[in-house]
């Protein structure tokens, strides 16, 4: 009789039936355990979490502040009936986390979101060894192959440069957990002022709640002028875009991060002026890497190019499966509901949307 595995794949979520718990669930469960704070991985309902120990503002920022949350540092362990339970870093977000699982020595490793290259804010990614690995592949095609993060804020600082010359406001788009924090922390502020939309200055606070220590910035409020803004730089999420809050600043150039941004059409689907390619998940070879690093003998892969990804990776010599998931297939996360003074929302309708990344992005922010 062959031996059950230590978790299964499940209409709920990925579950470890030894321990009680799952890992990221979709559908509300007594006890989950979450490698970080994105929409899609952390959710509402459920009646117990455990995560990492910089996630626990965001998390109560984002599901309410009297959720059940316990947290962890990485390589803390915790026993749940007799499984070992501990974390390590994904280098996605801040206190993004791999989740290591050991029992009677079997190890398993839930990579959740990650990167490769040190972004300088969030934890570097530690590979972690085990038997059976659980990966994203968002960007896994080799057409994605990410340029290092220097070169890409060179261009951003210099554009930015440009435009305050020019006295021209600058907006540049990235999400409110994650890209937000890392464009923040890698612009020139001899330049300028940052600025940041509502959501985006509330996962800020959250953040220096809990402890991370971020380069200052200034809430744009219904008072704050399109003069004052001109010489700084506007921080905003991508439910920000066209609509009357983004319009207020004009003239602007609007720029759009996104790993998507190495796709020839994204830029202009996103009616962005400039488009930065800058990702939180690995690239092609980030992702090889990451996968060879851990020693397993299995791989599954949950979601992004999972099909394709699953056969290049048989014909190298791994044995890989595709696992059906409901995490996010691109660069998604919800944000949260705008705040209600200053902070428009709008909508966008399916018919104006190109491609199934987009419309997964623009149903994952809330926009249809």
């Amino acid at each position: 009789m062959a031996k059950k595995p230590l978790l299964e794949f499940t209409d709920r979520g990925i579950y470890c039936a030894q321990g009680l718990f799952y890992i990221d669930p979709w559908l509300p469960v007594d006890d989950a355990v979450i490698t970080h704070a994105h929409s899609d991985h952390a959710r509402m309902g459920n009646k117990r979490y455990l995560a990492h120990h910089y996630s626990e503002q965001v998390l109560r920022y984002r599901l309410g502040a009297d959720i059940q949350l316990q947290t962890v540092e990485y390589g803390e362990t915790v026993m749940k009936n007799g499984v070992e339970i501990s974390l390590f870093p994904a280098g996605h977000v801040i206190g993004s986390a791999q989740v290591r699982l050991s029992y009677k020595g079997e190890v398993w490793v839930v990579s959740g979101d990650y990167k490769v290259e040190d972004d300088g804010i969030s934890t570097p990614f530690e590979p972690v060894r085990c038997h059976h690995f659980i990966s994203e592949c968002t960007f896994g095609m080799p057409v994605y192959k990410w340029k290092a993060q220097t070169d890409t804020f060179n261009e951003i600082n210099t554009w930015w440069r440009q435009n305050a010359e020019n006295n021209v406001a600058t907006v540049i788009v990235g999400y409110s957990l994650g890209k937000a924090q890392r464009v923040l922390q890698n612009l020139d502020l001899s330049i300028g002022k940052v600025y940041t939309h509502g959501v985006i200055e509330n996962t800020n606070e959250a953040l220096r709640r809990n402890g991370i220590i971020l380069n200052p910035t200034e809430r744009i409020t219904p008072l704050t002028t399109k003069e004052e803004v001109r010489k700084g730089i506007i921080i905003a999420p991508p439910s920000s875009v066209g609509t009357p809050w983004m319009r207020r600043f004009g003239p602007y150039d609007f720029g759009y991060c996104s790993g998507w941004m190495s796709i020839r059409g994204a830029k202009k689907r996103r009616a962005a002026d400039r488009g930065f390619v800058l990702s939180d998940h690995a690239d092609w070879d980030g992702l090889i890497s990451a996968i060879d690093a851990t020693g397993c003998e299995k791989v599954y892969l949950t979601h992004g190019y999972t099909a394709s990804f699953s056969r290049y990776l048989s014909e190298i010599g791994f044995d890989a499966h595709e696992v059906h998931t409901l995490y996010g297939g691109d660069e998604n996360e919800e944000e949260p509901k705008a705040d209600p003074v200053g902070d428009d929302s709008s909508e966008v309708k399916i018919s104006d949307l190109s491609t199934a990344a987009d419309i997964g992005e623009a149903k994952e922010e809330g926009l249809i």
